[in-house]
């Protein structure tokens, strides 16, 4: 079974919205801002079983102490928001794994 990170975002409370609403440059400034550590993926590579959209490359954060990433997620018809919610280990080396050299 896949993840599905809208589906997450709609039944769970355990993910914090950093910014709402808006454009893909905010949203990148607040992840560079508020992570330990940030990679950079290309549009249309998948976390969580999201392909992710952006203007590349596309910056993920990881705060690895919280256990946490940062991303951000566009939803049609509600714009582009920054999240940050708890992934485990694996999914942290999953982004290290697409993240651009």
């Amino acid at each position: 079974m896949s993840f599905c990170l809208d589906t997450y975002l709609q039944q769970s409370d355990d993910y914090e919205v950093l910014l709402a609403r808006a454009g893909f440059k905010e949203c990148a400034k607040i992840i560079k801002d508020r992570a330990t550590e940030v990679l950079y993926i290309n549009p249309g590579d998948k976390i969580l079983g999201a392909r992710i959209i952006g203007v590349p490359p596309i910056p993920v954060g990881i705060n690895k102490d919280k256990g946490t990433i940062i991303l951000s997620y566009t939803k049609p018809c509600h714009g582009t928001a920054a999240i940050e919610l708890p992934v485990d280990e694996e999914e942290i080396e999953n982004i290290r794994k697409i993240a651009i050299k």
